[in-house]
């Protein structure tokens, strides 16, 4: 017994001396109940198995790198939404004055959910899955709703990665294919298509050239063979990148998670060059205060936060599950946080950049197309000479002569205005048109780069950006179903994850064939937002009031080195709570109000009419809710009422060499009756004891230890959680 300890004082000295009994514990050979007489519970030891779960959690793989940990986050969080998402709600919710309530629930909703993800996963050092069994059993159902929500989403989110590499092929060539309209013969003449006339040239493309859609979700038309070809060879990407785990997607990361940077800054650079970059930036970020009190904007906001990060998908627990346990988790939450919002904001300044020139662009043309109509009119008389100002020239008509004109037949021929089918052609009105996701990245954004100079270029350097975005995304996504699978099932990785693509890209098909874009939007919609509100609200509630907000940030002390600041105290018991049910609340009122539809595309009219989704449409979409929420009831109802086991009926607590474990249910700042744990946090593999039994729905906490008889005969040895005077 060292020469320090208490117990040797004791022999040395006349002095009193009071030992605890962490101290006499810290300084004894670690016991293992299974091999000694402490074993009760006529369980035989069986040394194969044992060896294979410490094996297990010493040999579970790591990050090569900080680094590497930190792209992959980013790479997770960072995605398609960041490009075309937040720029719309940017515009729609008041320009810059959206940035504040986004930053004050990035700040209170975002960050301590985030670190709450990260914190768990890194203790526990296991997928969603094993994470939320450890916490408390009967909210296990939180891991494998994950799960579905994972593949839900990677199911609709790779048909994107699809589409970004039909046009990145489709890339180089000059001109680029979708900037000019195709020409039909008929017989002897040569016309425009009239689909492609009455819409636009990227439209046609969009909708014709790429995915031949059908008038409605009921119309399947048959798989288009060229997006089923590319979402086999997203899918393959995916598939190889996620093989070897995080051997070989951490690799993919230092490329996926960069390249997007790289492209995002020459993009901004070559935008802020452009004629009318300025304008779109003016634009975007004059900020309408009145907004701010709007309560949908605060909605739009939190739920643009909540998926920004990647909340409740287990891709956060899988990624900090192969970190050291001594990781600062709580910088690396506030590293990935502030650079998804910058990014996001970059995004912001590079799509307005580029829409602004776009905006002159159409704003000049429409001068143009109106200038000849008022031609027309002044040659048959319609007009008089007279209304045109004697400084307008026809031959360089500017936007503000054309203004001018405008107002004043708008005032002389008020009576008959209407008649003379004008446009005012203001600059104001092109940069209001609000588009987001597909229509801005494939119609909008590809519209302004045949602009370009050197156009080819820019389409494939922003199309392999959109390709990027997304991969990394899905390796996250795909990590939690994998990780949380592989790790409580025991499968094979390589065997798991070539399985898990070819069935999620046979389940794809559903996507590629005519109508497929409408599925995509039903899944896009309905099958992630309100389960996974859900899972995030039941996380919050296990961790701050099931487990112990006082116990988790006393092991997250003993964890990082130091104690995390008490505002996540408060988030995590208090705000973030209350938060997230006003938001789950609000998403259910917008579902209700909202009526169930789609925006199709009618190829009779070249435009989009909005229809409501059929009878069968509407039982698949219901049916998604209730499937990805399916397992939170179901694991509660099973374990509540002891028909199925977590997976052990052992004690409580196991001492082993290494992973003491220690009950902290009654945990004050002095109180001796704590975990005793390896001195230095990184030589912990794995908080989580080998053996622990599920203790019935009377027990505080599921690795709370009770003074009560406990293992199967009912003998009850009084360990940690023992007093000192009753020894």
């Amino acid at each position: 017994m060292p020469k320090n300890s208490k117990v040797t004082q004791r022999e040395h000295s006349s002095e009193h001396v009071t030992e605890s009994v962490a101290d006499l514990l810290a300084h004894e050979e670690p016991v293992d109940y299974k091999r000694s007489v402490l074993n009760v519970t006529g369980e035989t030891w069986d040394k194969q198995k044992d060896g294979e779960e410490e094996l297990d959690a010493e040999n579970r793989p790591a990050w090569n790198s900080k680094l590497q940990y930190i792209l992959a986050q980013i790479g997770y969080s960072v995605g398609l939404g960041n490009v075309w998402r937040f720029p719309y709600l940017c515009q729609k919710n008041g320009g810059g004055a959206y940035l504040v309530p986004y930053l004050v629930l990035l700040i209170i909703i975002g960050l301590p959910l985030f670190f709450l993800e990260l914190a768990v996963g890194q203790r526990i050092r296991r997928g969603s899955i094993g994470v939320w069994n450890y916490i408390c059993p009967r909210l296990g159902g939180i891991g494998y709703a994950s799960c579905l929500v994972c593949f839900f989403v990677g199911l609709y989110y790779n048909v994107i990665i699809g589409w970004s590499i039909f046009y990145f092929f489709k890339s180089f060539q000059y001109p680029l294919p979708w900037s000019e309209c195709p020409i039909v013969r008929n017989g002897s003449v040569a016309i425009v298509e009239t689909e492609c006339e009455r819409s636009s040239a990227t439209t046609y493309f969009w909708y014709r050239e790429t995915l031949d859609i059908s008038n409605s979700i009921s119309e399947s038309g048959g798989l288009n063979w060229k997006m089923t070809l590319c979402l086999l060879v997203a899918w393959s990407l995916v598939g190889l990148a996620m093989i070897k785990g995080i051997q070989s997607s951490g690799k993919v990361m230092y490329f996926s998670s960069l390249f997007p940077y790289v492209v995002l800054v020459c993009f901004l650079v070559r935008g802020l060059l452009l004629r009318g970059a300025v304008d779109g930036i003016m634009h975007m970020f004059t900020p309408k205060l009145d907004k701010m009190l709007d309560p949908q904007v605060w909605r739009e906001a939190a739920t643009q936060v909540f998926f920004a990060l990647g909340l409740g998908f287990g891709g956060v627990i899988a990624f900090s599950s192969y970190n050291k346990q001594d990781n600062n988790c709580h910088f690396d939450a506030t590293l990935v946080s502030f650079i998804n919002f910058f990014t996001s904001v970059l995004a912001t300044l590079v799509v307005f950049a580029v829409l602004g020139f776009k905006a002159n662009i159409m704003n000049e043309k429409c001068v143009v197309e109106n200038a000849e109509k008022i031609l027309g009119y002044l040659n048959t008389n319609v007009l008089s000479h007279d209304l045109i100002p004697p400084h307008v020239n026809f031959s360089h008509l500017t936007a503000k002569d054309y203004n001018e004109m405008y107002r004043v037949i708008m005032t002389v021929k008020e009576g008959h205005f209407k008649e003379l089918g004008l446009d005012a052609c203001l600059l104001e009105d092109e940069l209001n048109k609000s588009v987001q996701g597909t229509g801005l990245a494939f119609i909008a954004f590809t519209e302004a780069m045949t602009h370009f100079p050197a156009s080819p270029f820019w389409s494939v350097m922003f199309f392999l950006m959109l390709i990027n975005l997304g991969l990394g995304s899905m390796i996250g996504t795909m990590s939690g179903i994998t990780t949380p699978i592989i790790d409580t099932f025991k499968v094979r990785k390589e065997v798991f994850t070539v399985g898990c693509c070819i069935f999620a890209f046979v389940v794809g098909l559903i996507f590629v064939q005519r109508s497929g874009n409408y599925f995509v939007t039903m899944f896009d919609d309905y099958s992630a937002t309100l389960p996974l509100t859900v899972v995030v609200i039941l996380e919050n509630i296990a961790v701050a009031w099931i487990y112990g907000t006082k116990k988790f940030m006393q092991e997250l002390t003993e964890m990082l080195g130091f104690r995390p600041y008490q505002f996540y105290y408060y988030t995590w018991k208090y705000v973030s709570p209350i938060c997230m049910a006003v938001l789950m609340t609000a998403s259910i009122i917008q579902l209700g109000v909202s009526p169930p539809g789609y925006s199709a595309w009618i190829r009779e009219e070249a435009a989009e009419k909005f229809l409501f989704y059929p009878t069968w449409a509407m039982a698949i979409l219901i049916s998604l809710i209730i499937l990805a929420s399916l397992p939170l009831p179901l694991v509660f109802i099973l374990r509540q009422f002891h028909l199925v086991s977590d997976g052990s009926n052992a004690l409580s607590v196991t001492y082993k060499k290494g992973r003491m474990m220690k009950d902290i249910s009654n945990l004050e700042d002095n109180d001796e009756t704590r975990f005793i744990l390896s001195k230095v946090p990184s030589e912990t593999p794995s908080p989580m004891p080998t053996h622990r039994s599920y203790l019935g729905p009377g027990s505080n906490s599921p690795m709370e230890m009770s003074s009560a008889p406990n293992g199967r005969y009912g003998s009850g040895y009084l360990l940690a959680s023992t007093p000192e005077s009753e020894l």
